[in-house]
């Protein structure tokens, strides 16, 4: 009898989870109010952690801003814009889920990422150590912008921003800006990190000859950085560093046809990371680059 319980409950979990991921035809109200709880309690956690973990180890001071436009190659701005877009794009797709109208999806969902990334930024106005910056704000506006504006035009997001990753000689030279193992070098090692735009190919041609999920992407990176400026430090002054802009096909994960909804949710999570494909590399250095495969 135990076994034949255990089959039957295994046999009906497949449904259940289908039956879970399942966005919702109406308003469905527990999940709406299960999310808005959720979300204002992770956001909460989270700050007030930065705050007791990162803030308290750095002097206070009087609210200040500060322009740091010109550090990273701009590569800490795209940071922005594509936390931004994909916090907003996680916020809309969980209120589609709840059954919540698009009109408040836009709302209130895609605007997640501008509300907590602007509460960051006023920690960092009071922090002596950083600052204020009107830079990341138009960055963190950019990112939202971009996924709401193909809502509102296409309804749907033919321009998808993602990111990949791969290891450096440089954070080594300096772990203390660029992190000390490889979740730190995830965030802080900007030499490692590509800001993508993949764009679906089937989406702007019509053509039913393109597979839906081909996407062409254009990238930008840059390298050689030890400082967030070139002179911030005199122990890193010989910096040599370069931008890069790539050229790539990709995979929209989220249009590979499934009826699964389990699956086009592990699809939508796997889908904020570019496909390492063959790549072609033009940069500031040495002209034309091939990648065989590139993360």
């Amino acid at each position: 009898m135990a076994l034949l319980a255990t089959s039957w409950c295994l046999a009906q979990t497949p449904s259940n989870l289908e039956l879970f991921f399942k966005p919702s035809d109406t308003l469905n109200k527990p999940r709406r109010n299960g999310v808005v709880i959720t979300e204002v309690s992770l956001a909460s956690a989270t700050l007030v952690g930065l705050n007791q973990l990162w803030y308290k180890d750095y002097p206070k001071s009087k609210f200040h801003t500060t322009n740091d436009n010109a550090q990273w190659l701009q590569m800490d701005k795209l940071g922005h814009v594509y936390t931004a877009y994909q916090m907003g794009a996680l916020g809309a797709d969980l209120l589609n889920w709840s059954g919540v109208s698009k009109k408040d999806q836009l709302l209130y969902g895609a605007t997640l990422g501008f509300t907590f990334l602007t509460a960051v930024e006023v920690f960092d106005g009071f922090s002596k150590a950083w600052g204020f910056s009107w830079g990341d704000m138009v960055a963190n506006a950019a990112g939202t912008g971009l996924y709401v504006s193909q809502e509102l035009l296409w309804d749907e997001q033919r321009i998808v921003m993602k990111y990949s990753f791969h290891q450096t000689k440089y954070a080594k030279m300096n772990p203390e800006k660029l992190g000390d193992g490889l979740a730190e070098r995830l965030l802080k090692d900007y030499n490692g990190q590509t800001y993508w735009l993949s764009f679906n190919v089937q989406s702007f041609v019509k053509s039913n000859a393109i597979p839906k999920w081909l996407n062409v992407a254009v990238g930008y990176s840059g390298e050689g950085m030890l400082t967030g400026v070139h002179d911030s430090d005199p122990r890193f002054y010989n910096q040599n560093r370069s931008r890069q802009y790539l050229l790539s096909l990709d995979v929209d994960l989220s249009r590979i046809n499934t009826k699964s909804h389990v699956l086009k949710s592990i699809f939508g999570i796997f889908n904020t990371i570019k496909v390492p494909l063959p790549t072609v590399e033009f940069n500031d250095k040495n002209g034309i680059k091939l990648h065989g495969i590139y993360f």
